[in-house]
């Protein structure tokens, strides 16, 4: 096996030559620890590495492959996980002092379902604090580095999903989002990520942050490589009431022979608004070209009430978030980071009649969103308005015009899929003039994975985006945090 294997390969073609007996699980789990030892000490996106356990596992999934007995879809793939979701055995701290001390006695949902699959867990993955967004020095290892550009953040709140994958270190992760932090960290590191319909992936043993939003879904290369982790994962599970009994299909098998005749709504608002960048802007109109060369049908569609989900979103989310974090508040805020402290203790006292309009508000838009797709398969618009910019932090924040700077007029084109629980994904676009991804955001109505999967892998298969990699000595670098 060569020694840039991990590099050139995408993990479904993994999962194929493991399946042939061309490679084997050990190869493949030893050339991602040694990247892992030489890189990770710059990019920070694991918080804990499991090396002897995913040798052990990768040495018992050989010797099963070598036999012809392929236990799933995912056999032998290293598996990195954000460090919000429970592992038997392995420290689980949410990037939290909190919790840094934390080991779970089982897994989540996912991560067995996962394993079960055959997949190998490699790590646990940086993220920000409790999941909740950026603002805050990170208190494990360090912030997570965009492997782009060591100066510039990998988003949040997945940011080690989105730099581990990015960066080769890992075959496949998993992500959770509430408003974007899947899609997010996906775009600004130029890889591949989707939210699942609320309901169709299990929550249990994922550290909450809002009840009424999170989910977990894969953050990989390829939408193809989405699309297996994603079947592997899905489905009704006890343990979790609100979960769908639908059955969960095979994505790949239903990816068809192309986009011919699909209805595509370029959103409006998301998609010509002023803070859009230029550069953004120009690699969404060069994608819905390439949209329309594959036999899409696109038009572009405007919702209005798009402009305000943003702040619909965050209150909701932060209320919630507020609620579950009300205990650790009262006995422990000095254990929380500035940012995240004030976001929450503030969020508390948010008058009921706001958070009340807030749902309204939600319930309504929800109506006119899953009216779009009574006229079209899909919408799309860019996922972030402009590539990764710098690493920085919040700091104090003495003043109302301070406040209103950083976390007024909230414009977002990732929480309306996840105020009205539909699929979304996040996929390579192009790339700025200095060399930062840009993402495109792809949306069905509610379980329509297939329809994303479809329009992602078809999209890849024609452009070449998903398959730049940055390089391992990044021209900046950058100490640590």
């Amino acid at each position: 096996m060569k020694d840039d294997f991990v590099v050139t390969h995408s993990a479904s073609e993994m999962a194929a030559l493991i399946a042939a007996k061309e490679v084997s699980p050990v190869e493949i789990v030893s050339q991602y620890l040694d990247r892992i030892e030489r890189l990770d000490s710059r990019l920070f996106s694991y918080i804990t590495v499991c090396e002897d356990e995913a040798m052990s596992e990768a040495r018992r999934l050989e010797t099963l492959a070598m036999r012809g007995e392929i236990v799933g879809p995912l056999h032998g793939l290293p598996l990195a996980v954000k460090d919000q979701f429970h592992t038997e055995g392995v420290l689980t701290t949410a990037a939290s002092t909190i919790m840094k001390d934390h080991v779970s006695v089982e897994d989540a949902t996912t991560i067995a379902r996962a394993k079960g699959a055959g997949a190998i867990l490699l790590g646990k993955l940086n993220m920000t604090e409790f999941a909740a967004g950026m603002g805050d020095r990170y208190k494990h290892r360090g912030i997570t580095r965009n492997p782009w550009d060591l100066e510039r953040d990998a988003g949040g709140s997945s940011s080690g999903s989105g730099a581990a994958i990015a960066a080769s270190l890992c075959a496949i992760s998993l992500g959770e989002d509430t408003g974007g932090s899947i899609r997010g960290p996906s775009s600004l590191n130029g890889v591949t990520g989707i939210r699942p319909t609320w309901g169709l992936v299990s929550r249990y043993g994922i550290v909450p942050f809002s009840w009424s939003l999170d989910t977990g879904g894969p953050m990989c290369r390829t939408a193809e490589d989405a699309g297996m982790v994603l079947g592997a994962i899905a489905g009704f599970d006890t343990k979790d009431p609100l979960t769908s009994h639908r059955a969960v299909p095979n994505y790949l098998e239903e990816m068809g022979d192309g986009l011919k005749g699909l209805r595509i709504g370029i959103l409006e608002e998301l998609t010509a608004a002023d803070y859009v960048k230029p550069e953004v802007h120009r690699a969404t109109a060069a994608a819905v070209s390439v949209l329309g060369e594959l036999g899409a049908d696109v038009e572009e569609v405007s919702l209005p009430l798009l402009e305000h989900m943003g702040a619909v979103g965050a209150i909701l989310a932060e209320s919630d978030g507020a609620t579950y974090h009300r205990p650790w508040l009262d006995e422990r805020p000095q254990d929380y980071g500035p940012t995240i402290r004030r976001r929450l203790l503030a969020a508390s006292l948010l008058p009921g009649q706001v958070v009340h309009k807030a749902a309204r508000m939600r319930g309504l838009f929800r109506r006119e969103w899953l009216g779009l797709f009574e006229k079209y398969d899909a919408v799309i618009c860019p996922t972030t308005p402009s590539v990764a910019g710098k690493i920085s932090y919040v700091g104090d924040v003495e003043t109302r015009e301070r406040a209103e700077q950083l976390f007024g007029n909230r414009k977002s084109a990732t929480f309306p899929a996840a105020l009205a629980g539909t699929p979304a994904m996040s996929m390579p676009c192009g790339f700025s003039e200095d060399g930062m991804p840009i993402g495109l955001q792809v949306m069905a109505g509610h379980f329509q994975e297939s329809t994303i999967v479809r329009v992602g892998y078809h999209y890849q298969r024609q452009t070449g985006w998903h398959k730049r990699r940055p390089k391992d000595e990044p021209d900046k670098v950058q100490s640590r945090d």
